[in-house]
């Protein structure tokens, strides 16, 4: 039996494995997928030693715990919890030396939704279209964890853990979403960018990795009916029949028939990500235009800047 794996002690709520995911197959109907927060994963991995890319647990809410087998470097990122080794606490936001089968232990999360271990050499499960991520919604990459999983631990590589603790951005109180003008929004009536704007939204409980759900006010289409299926982004703000916007996450359909009205850039996705239910949202219009859309914009979906 390899001492290269670690034991799944306490999966916890929601715990899978997430690189950066496996961008390039949207035409064959898969997402991107990956870690939900990238800047946090990523700053786990810069902790350990590992390569950017490297596959890390992402566990939700109440944490999980595992026990390697050999003796290594992991940390953990992301929403902060309590973090013990061996039930002794440990650092949050660094670089920790775990003994060989000593139990690694993420506790509920304090703030936030989701939170990184990253562990020396990484989690190395066998890669499906380049990634080892978990995708939710299409099945693909390993299965969601199960008490008592074993997963194998790729070999650590020459870089030096990063020793001292490093920055990170907190979870915000409120989460404000830049919007961009998007492919449907001649869909709806002239006041429902003001009231996009105006809104005073709260994440929803329905939030998944598929997409990040609200609660608010509703808005108002112009065109009734839906749209034949059509290609969706990362970040896309999707409005179905009850008026209340989806901005699309990781795990995100590629193809929809509901009208997306305008479009979340990616960097501002990581903290949607760590937003838990019952948080404010506000959304703020980026170059919205002005002035409704010619014919040739409307026959092909597009806005027209002022």
């Amino acid at each position: 039996m390899s001492e290269r794996a670690l034991s799944v002690v306490r999966a916890g709520a929601l715990t899978c494995v997430q690189d950066e995911g496996r961008p390039g197959y949207a035409h064959l109907g898969v997402p991107r997928s990956g870690a939900l927060d990238l800047p946090a994963s990523r700053l786990a991995n810069r902790l350990v030693g590992n390569a950017p890319g490297t596959a890390v647990l992402e566990a939700t809410l109440n944490g999980c715990a595992v026990r390697p087998r050999r003796a290594l470097t992991v940390a953990v990122t992301g929403a902060p919890c309590a973090v013990t080794v061996a039930g002794r606490p440990a650092a949050w936001g660094a670089a920790v030396r775990v003994p060989a089968g000593a139990v690694v232990e993420l506790g509920a999360v304090t703030c936030g939704v989701r939170s990184y271990l990253a562990l020396a050499g990484g989690i190395d499960v066998d890669p499906v279209l380049g990634s080892r991520s978990t995708d939710l919604l299409s099945g693909l990459g390993p299965p969601i964890l199960e008490d008592g999983a074993v997963l194998p631990l790729g070999r650590p590589g020459d870089a030096c853990p990063y020793g001292d603790g490093a920055p990170a951005p907190g979870v915000p109180g409120e989460l404000v979403l830049p919007v961009l003008p998007g492919p449907r929004a001649d869909w709806f009536t002239a006041d429902a960018v003001a009231v996009l704007a105006a809104g005073r939204y709260r994440v929803s409980a329905a939030s998944n990795r598929i997409g990040l759900r609200t609660e608010g006010p509703a808005l108002r289409r112009v065109i009734e009916g839906e749209l034949p299926s059509e290609g969706v982004v990362l970040g896309a703000v999707q409005v179905p029949p009850d008026g209340r916007p989806v901005v699309f996450l990781a795990d995100h359909p590629t193809t929809g028939g509901y009208p997306v009205i305008g479009v979340v850039p990616e960097p501002a996705l990581a903290a949607a990500a760590q937003s838990p239910p019952g948080t404010p949202l506000r959304f703020t219009p980026r170059r919205w235009p002005l002035v409704p859309p010619g014919p040739q914009a409307r026959a092909r979906g597009l806005c027209r800047p002022a």
